[in-house]
């Protein structure tokens, strides 16, 4: 069973906004590094900043220091940003019933997902998955940024990410940006895929009990984070989206009972379905 959380930056931010960026070129970080007077900054912009000044100082602030000494590499900035920090005001994801396969039970406030075992005998709907067992959310982005978070403990098998309102509901869709999916999987109970085409292989060290997924339209941009060790695991970068984004997310099927763990949000106990 899932239950999803969320949090919408596009509306509902009530920290600034330079939390997110580089004080240097504005946009999200890339290998950020922290000043130790607090600001941040992407590492290869704040070099190229030194290196143009006469003095070592702050973008921001013009504190004086010491070059490349009172700064230190913050590997998981942006995950300690969304989690350590209430930067946003958290509003509940509802699942959408017309979208989700037939052998997906929703719960009655639409939190919730499980796979059950038998096909239920629905309505047609053009919306409806029939043969991925997928579900996606109600409500859909086209603008900003949004977060969601999906309590993953005990499963051994998931797909988690964001699709557009395009995709093939009817037949197979391989995951692919390509198709409208950015997702990352688990199977097997330790293989992790991030699903570009072709799919990367993902080397973690701790097997993720909560994914978050972090997603910035205009930038063109999906993360998935480890929100509990507070890690990244990956990125889709450099990606046009033109059309709305929906919260993604497929159980996967049974395995005999192997995969029928909760899939819950922190605010739930988990359950053996």
């Amino acid at each position: 069973m899932f239950h999803f959380s969320t949090v919408m930056a596009s509306s509902c931010c009530i920290l600034s906004e330079d939390q997110f960026l580089c004080g240097v070129c504005l946009r999200m970080f890339t290998d950020p590094v922290s000043t130790s007077c607090g600001h941040n900054f992407c590492k290869s912009c704040l070099d190229v900043y030194w290196d143009n000044s006469d003095r070592c100082k702050c973008p921001v602030c013009n504190k004086v220091f010491e070059k490349k000494i009172n700064y230190w590499i913050k590997k998981h900035l942006n995950i300690d940003i969304l989690t350590s920090h209430t930067v946003f005001l958290s509003v509940d994801v509802t699942l959408d019933p017309d979208t989700a396969h037939p052998n997906l039970i929703l719960s009655d406030d639409g939190k919730q997902v499980t796979i059950g075992d038998t096909y239920q005998k629905l309505s047609y709907n053009p919306k409806r998955f029939d043969t991925c067992v997928d579900v996606l959310g109600n409500e859909g982005f086209s603008s900003g940024r949004f977060y969601y978070e999906v309590q993953v403990s005990g499963k051994t098998e998931w797909n988690i990410g964001v699709a557009r309102e395009s995709v093939l509901r009817k037949g197979f869709e391989k995951l692919s940006p390509q198709n409208g999916f950015w997702a990352i999987i688990l199977r097997n109970g330790n293989e992790y895929q991030g699903f570009s085409d072709p799919p990367v292989s993902l080397s973690l060290r701790e097997k993720p009990q909560k994914v978050g997924v972090f997603v910035d339209y205009e930038e063109g941009r999906v993360s998935f984070y480890d929100v509990e060790a507070r890690s990244h695991i990956y990125s889709f970068t450099g990606q046009s989206f033109t059309e709305k984004l929906y919260p993604y997310i497929s159980p996967c099927f049974n395995d005999d009972g192997k995969n029928s763990w909760t899939i819950c949000s922190s605010a739930q106990n988990c359950k053996h379905i």
